[in-house]
């Protein structure tokens, strides 16, 4: 047996597709072929359970209440920071802020840690592979403060250009915000190293967590990373939770970004004093149910294996990579070296959105269009890409599902040619 094949085989599908009553659903009276993962994944049962006994059991306002709902219902939202916490090897679980997803977090430091401390001059240094939500919050801040954005680049296969990194990261360097995973091509960062090479510049560090939490082990000691952004949905987990893992010296001097409940400590109309993090980030009635979903999702994942999972998709990312090139017209957007389970390609003479229609009518979901990464299509010379992304949750029949389905839509479009 193959290392593909031992290792597509250690996660045989039947073992956790049943745990996702989506997938049995059919799709225009097919099998769905669920692979646009890396825009949300698919909740398990035992997400949809936990959410579902919150409010039928626990329901109630936390932090605010001397009712015994009350303090339950805070009981398991401090539990599910804690499993964050776990989850992401933070020191501290006061290192942890509940928000509605990486867009959020992503703004909160801009908002408060950058816009009080950058001024003109200053720079932020981003790479050309960034999601709009690791870009729009720096530009915006860079409005507001005079400080310059720098993108460093990226090379043909989509890996970031080490020698223009180095170049651009320099004595007014006060930030850099990475990708840990590209969105749109897969490219595994070095976050490891770019970090060490921003903190050796006095530059602190943050990085976009949101393709790569549900994939690969995550260890935000050993990455060195200052700030750490992930959503929940692309975790299996609610939508509408995230969590931002923030270095505990720099949150303590972090002012807040919202004001409103529960991020006060005393309000009196001369002063208002503020509650120590991670409370002081979290305004208002916060998404109870969604942080408890989301460490019922965490648990989920632990339980299968994030190693095993790893292995899964790479066997995926391998097998997807060697059947979609193939096929004669088709080409692969993104060919780098370290990649995650994420496939984009083009198919000569069909848009990516008629791609992406003619595979719906088939069963299959992908994702077709810029996937908020204009700059990155811009680079590359294209308007956007067709894009299938894995889980855990699929196998091979899905990767034969979507070339079938490619090979239709030539057949459709005319120009499918002999191998």
């Amino acid at each position: 047996m193959t290392a593909v094949a031992e290792a597509t085989t250690a996660l045989p599908l039947l073992e956790v597709a049943a745990d996702f009553p989506i997938l049995s659903r059919p799709v225009n009276g097919r099998r769905l072929t669920y692979l646009d993962n890396g825009a949300t994944t698919q909740k398990p049962d035992a997400v949809i359970e936990a959410e579902r006994r919150f409010y039928r059991e626990s329901n109630a306002n936390i932090h605010r209440g001397v009712h015994w709902l009350s303090q339950h219902a805070t009981e398991r939202y401090d539990a599910a920071r804690a499993s964050v916490q776990r989850f992401v090897n933070a020191p501290s679980a006061d290192e942890i802020v509940f928000t509605r997803g990486t867009t959020e977090a992503i703004n909160l430091v801009a908002q408060s840690w950058g816009r009080p401390r950058l001024t003109v001059g200053d720079e932020i240094l981003i790479t050309h592979m960034e999601h709009h939500s690791n870009i729009v919050p720096w530009q915006l801040l860079c409005e507001q403060t005079g400080a310059v954005l720098k993108v460093a680049a990226v090379d043909d296969q989509g890996e970031l250009d080490l020698a223009s990194f180095d170049a651009l990261l320099g004595e007014r360097t006060r930030l850099v915000a990475i990708t840990h995973v590209s969105n749109a091509l897969g490219t595994v960062t070095p976050v490891v190293e770019l970090t060490a090479k921003a903190h050796a510049a006095g530059a602190i560090v943050l990085i976009d967590g949101a393709q790569a939490v549900a994939h690969t082990r995550v260890d935000v000691q050993a990455i060195g990373c200052d700030f750490y952004a992930f959503s929940g949905h692309k975790l299996y987990a609610p939508t509408g939770i995230g969590a931002l893992y923030g270095r505990a010296e720099l949150l303590r001097h972090m002012p807040p970004w919202q004001g409103g409940g529960d991020m006060i400590r005393t309000v009196a109309f001369e002063r208002t004093t503020f509650a120590p993090p991670p409370q002081r980030f979290e305004a208002g009635t916060p998404n109870i149910a969604g942080a408890i979903g989301l460490a019922a999702a965490i648990d989920y994942v632990s339980r299968v294996g994030l190693e095993r999972i790893a292995a899964h998709e790479h066997a995926l990312l391998l097998r997807a990579t060697a059947a979609l090139g193939d096929i004669p017209g088709l080409r692969i957007v993104g060919t780098a070296r370290h990649k995650a389970g994420i496939v984009s390609f083009l198919v000569d003479g069909i848009h990516p959105h008629d791609l992406g229609t003619i595979l719906d009518s088939e069963g299959v979901a992908i994702r077709a269009g810029h996937h908020c990464a204009m700059p990155l299509m811009t680079r590359f010379g294209i308007p956007g890409t067709a894009r299938a992304s894995f889980a855990l949750y699929n196998d091979f029949a899905d990767i034969d599902a979507l070339v079938a389905a490619i090979r239709k839509a030539q057949d459709m479009f005319g120009t499918r040619r002999p191998r």
